[in-house]
């Protein structure tokens, strides 16, 4: 049985929003600000409610600022910082957050001019819809990616802008559990806050049991029986699917739980949020559930009285975002003990130093840099908490590298009692020896301080450890979460080539020859060393761009010394770097085909080397910065950048020297942020780590065991292991095994004949592992694989699988007139769009065509009327525009015909979108006696007066809906509910409105309601 997002999902969500504390608002007795979707009445009784004191014209005004910063391009954050605003007119009372309004409504129209979309539960705080929640049906087709599609063109959409700026917090529901093998993010609920290019999902895991008991308040059979009247699913009541998913426990009820109590929503509304000037624009961030989980873990700590303590957060976890939001959340926790909080961050580098102010200074925070004992003795001293004259929130950012065994730097006697300072230590597993001064110092120069370890690898020694020395761990998050969560990627290590390895070889033995015994250091460092080394790496990387389908990746190379990192930017420069004058190449790229332009791109000509020696400290901060943002293709480096350095394009890390224990670590987790679809970082190792990498995670292993017993396994998960990848070879070889694979064009024809869709998927899931897989051979040293298995071949043969595939997803999309779902759920103009061969000049054109053809198709997709002759004659329309054998060939005077044609389907869709919703209001909104409405008055009318049908429909519906009402349980019984219809039919037509009707007519106009009833209370779409 098919069952719809109505009772499956959206309706329980509704009533447990009812039982977390939120009223529900019908929208049919309401009105709102259709510019901004504030309710504005609401808005203004509630702002005089917590600001007793405003008169009638101060409200007014306070909505006029509110409208007018809602117009900025800033990602709403004028708007946001006037709504945590706790000094002055309070648009939402923190302090007293029950003294505020709670609504919940469905199906809020987001309209501007002729573009509309409607979320599926929206939630205002005093009238403001700050949070909405999209939700589907479990398993439904590309799962919540279909979403985030959609969110993806609409947060680009400038009519929505206000909409967004507005929004702080989203929930994408299709109510199932996560899947630890999806990748994709297509099941589960996640969260998400705004953003003008795309949304970034999160998973939330839940780390805190709740008493429901206390939580919840009792769902009265009113109440229910108002939603389900106001929404016109009466029918589905007693319906055994929609009893289930009323469950508290459901994941979209689980996660709504989580986020919209009014703990935790308080919290997240007012510290969970940052603004980030990232080098490619603004951007939102909202709190990842570690981070929320280890405030909350430290709020307690503190509150038992405990002031020191461990964040073990893995790399790539965000310890520095953890960290400014700790400055939001404590700055107010300390404050309402009229205690002021005074932050520090404490470093061992002045490259970290640099890299923590950036971080800090992005999201708006006050930096304060001190790079000496003196200015640090200093501080310390001062009982001034902040250094700037704006009252901004402040951090001091400390590095301790060139006083951290000083004995005399901190002597401090003059406690100040009503100021807390609270250290952030970074990487607290290394620096911070218990035998040198530093921490002594630290304690002394403030014993009541506040002292926070975060650590990603903390190794534990038998002659001290981190713990030892900071105390216990207050929140604990392990690479293996992570990956899971999707915040930080697996790692493949690649060993080089074995006929590169005899080229290097050969070249150390020509230069002993010619130099006699030279110095390993200098040796490594010689041109006829270095410039093979880097003809590999570069060609290694160009080969990585083409086969990941990415130009915007970035490399990085460890050098084995500072003088070779010197010759190889010098070698680069010479023999790689572009050279070229722009003009003439502008010219020469004019001429290129699309196809050669993109190999073009795929070249490697720029780089820089990053040593403290060369330039200045802001051409480095520019060089790093340039990288960030991909005007350069390499980094060249020796000790800098290898912890602390975050660049999510860099993708592939080249290790030329040994790195130590934690350090390699640190390093190797350079590449493990997630960028774009990538599944993995690379690194591609010169230097033979493997067994260093052995030897520490043994140690690590070992001594993680002894301290905390099974938590070793979440460690465990850095590099993909060997059995894993021979099973995915193993795969492979079977998936392929029937057809044949030397011969494309043979295999083509092989794969043409298939037509069951889910062959087809297995055939191009496995071929396009490979290359993945390659890699992941070399990684596991399983070579000869490599003559077994032609990479270059398998590379041709998943283009012909997906190509197939892409036919028959259309095929299935466009000639199946039974389903008329499949035209309009499919993501069509992707599947249009990877047919299109189209040359660079045509490039807009074909974004033209991508971008009219998905408003068509979501515009028919939400049409509730899909029996409609005009709906009919609309999607045949669509259908016949597509139904083309000769996709590839499409030409542009064909995409320009085409964007006409679809766009006049498109304003035919929007007329009869309008005119669907008019006659649907003039039911409550009830869509199935709007379909009954249109099918009576299509063919052999009952009346000449629309009007007169109306009015018998309409007082169908109260009857209907009254004794559903008194007896929900009648929909069990079809046969019943005929005879039940049959009477109330008569009633209406014959006796109430005086329309002459016959038994056939009666006969017809009651099929038509009892299955429209019987449709909405089984659970099936209309």
């Amino acid at each position: 049985m098919v069952f719809n997002e109505d009772s499956r999902v959206k309706i329980p969500s509704i009533l447990h929003l009812f039982q977390l504390g939120y009223t529900y608002l019908s929208l049919k007795d309401s009105q709102w600000d259709e510019h901004t979707n504030i309710f504005s009445s609401i808005f203004k009784e509630q702002l005089q409610e917590i600001n007793p004191k405003l008169s009638e014209k101060d409200i007014q005004k306070v909505y006029d600022d509110v409208l007018i910063s809602l117009e900025n391009e800033d990602l709403g954050r004028a708007f946001y910082n006037r709504l945590i605003d706790q000094s002055g007119i309070k648009l939402i009372d923190f302090e007293n957050f029950d003294a505020n309004s709670f609504h919940v409504v469905t199906e809020l129209p987001y309209k501007k001019d002729d573009e509309t979309f409607r979320p599926d539960i929206i939630l205002l705080i005093n009238g403001m819809p700050l949070v909405f929640v999209e939700v589907k049906k479990p398993n439904n087709r590309n799962g919540v990616q279909d979403e985030h599609r959609r969110m993806q063109r609409r947060f680009q959409n400038k009519k929505f802008r206000k909409f967004i700026n507005l929004t702080q917090l989203m929930v994408f529901s299709n109510n199932m559990e996560y899947n630890e093998e999806d990748t994709q993010m297509l099941e589960g609920a996640f969260y998400s806050t705004t953003n003008y290019k795309k949304p970034i999902f999160n998973y939330f895991r839940e780390e805190e049991t709740f008493d429901l008991n206390k939580i919840l308040k009792p769902l009265s059979s009113e109440i229910e029986n108002f939603v389900l009247k106001d929404t016109n699913l009466l029918s589905i009541k007693n319906s055994q699917e929609y009893l289930s998913n009323k469950n508290p426990n459901t994941p979209t009820n689980a996660i709504s739980t989580s986020l919209f109590q009014r703990d935790r929503l308080k919290f997240i509304l007012r510290y969970a949020f940052a603004y980030v000037e990232e080098e490619q624009g603004l951007e939102k961030h909202i709190m990842r559930y570690p981070q929320l989980f280890a405030t909350k873990a430290i709020e307690n700590k503190l509150e038992s009285g405990i002031k020191k303590g461990i964040i073990w957060h893995t790399q790539g976890s965000g310890k520095t975002a953890l960290a400014f939001f700790n400055v939001k959340y404590l700055t107010h926790y300390f404050q309402k003990n009229n205690i002021i909080p005074k932050f520090y961050f404490i470093v061992d580098r002045i490259d970290l130093l640099n890299q923590a102010a950036k971080e800090f200074t992005a999201r708006g925070l006050v930096v304060h840099k001190v790079d000496s004992k003196e200015a640090f003795s200093k501080d310390i001293k001062s009982t001034r908490v902040i250094h700037n004259d704006s009252g901004k929130a402040e951090i001091t950012v400390v590095n301790i590298q060139k006083f951290k065994d000083d004995p005399d730097v901190i002597k401090n006697n003059d406690y100040n009692l009503s100021v807390q300072r609270v250290f952030f230590l970074d990487e607290v597993h290394r620096s911070y020896n218990p035998k040198g001064s530093f921490l002594a110092n630290l304690e002394l120069a403030d014993k009541h301080s506040i002292k926070i370890g975060l650590t990603g690898t903390p190794l534990l020694g038998s002659e001290y450890n981190s713990k030892t020395l900071f105390g216990d761990y207050i929140h604990k998050y392990y690479y293996n979460l992570s990956i899971k969560d999707g915040y930080t990627l697996r790692l493949i290590r690649e060993e080089i080539e074995t006929n590169y390895k005899l080229a290097l070889q050969e070249a150390l033995k020509n230069i002993k020859v010619l130099q006699g015994n030279m110095e390993k250091k200098k040796l490594y460092a010689d041109h006829r060393f270095v410039e093979p080394m880097l003809d590999y790496i570069v060609k290694d990387m160009e080969q990585a761009r083409i086969s990941m389908n990415d130009n915007s990746i970035g490399g990085m190379v460890v050098c084995d010394s500072s003088d070779q990192a010197k010759m190889m930017h010098e070698i680069f420069q010479n023999k790689y770097a572009d050279q070229s004058d722009s003009s003439y190449a502008q010219v020469a790229e004019a001429s290129l085909s699309y196809g050669a332009k993109k190999r073009s791109e795929s070249k490697v000509n720029s780089a820089q080397v990053i040593l403290h020696d060369i330039g200045t400290k802001q051409d480095r901060r520019d060089w790093v910065s340039d990288f960030k943002v991909g005007k350069l293709d390499f980094l060249f480096v020796y000790n800098m950048l290898l912890t602390g350095f975050d660049a999510k394009r860099l993708k592939k890390l080249y290790i030329g020297r040994k790195i130590k224990s934690h350090n390699l670590l640190q390093t190797l987790t350079r590449v493990n942020r997630t960028y774009k679809n990538h599944r993995y970082g690379y690194v591609v190792d010169f230097a033979d780590i493997q067994k260093e990498f052995d030897k520490t995670n043994q140690d690590y292993f070992n001594e993680l065991q002894g301290e905390l017993g099974d938590e070793m396994q979440h460690y465990s998960n850095l590099f993909k292991k060997p059995a894993e990848i021979l099973e995915e070879i193993e795969e492979i070889k079977d998936i392929l095994f029937r057809y044949n694979t030397e011969n494309a064009t043979v295999f083509g024809e092989q794969i043409s004949e298939i037509n069951e869709r889910s062959e087809i998927r297995d055939i191009a899931r496995a071929l396009n592992n490979s290359k993945e897989l390659y890699n992941l051979i070399r990684l596991s040293g399983n070579f000869e694989l490599l003559e077994k298995l032609d990479f270059r071949k398998l590379t041709v043969l998943a283009r012909l699988t997906n190509d197939r595939l892409s036919l028959i997803n259309t095929r299935i999309a466009l000639e199946n007139n039974v389903d008329t779902d499949n035209i309009l759920n499919t993501a069509l103009e992707d599947v249009i769009f990877a047919f299109t061969k189209v040359k660079e000049e045509e490039m807009v054109l074909a974004d033209e065509l991508k971008d009219v053809l998905g408003k068509t198709r979501e515009l028919l997709a939400g049409n509730f009327d899909q029996k409609d002759p005009i709906f009919i004659s609309l999607k045949e329309e669509l259908e016949r525009l597509f139904k083309k054998k000769n996709l590839t060939e499409v030409t542009k005077e064909e995409m320009e015909a085409n964007i006409k044609a679809l766009d006049a389907i498109y304003d035919k869709a929007k007329t009869l979108e309008r005119e669907n919703e008019l006659l649907k209001a003039k039911y409550d909104y009830d869509a199935k006696y709007a379909r009954i409405h249109k099918r009576l008055m299509e063919k052999d009318p009952l009346t000449e007066s629309e009007r007169k049908l109306f009015e018998a429909l309409k007082g169908l519906k109260t009857a209907v809906d009254k004794e559903i009402l008194q007896n929900s349980k009648m929909l069990e019984n079809e046969s019943y509910v005929e005879r039940m219809m049959m009477r109330l039919v008569v009633n209406q037509f014959k006796r109430e409105q005086n329309i002459p009707i016959n038994t056939n007519d009666v006969k017809r106009i009651n099929s038509l309601i009892v299955k429209e009833y019987m449709n909405e209370y089984n659970g099936y779409v209309a």
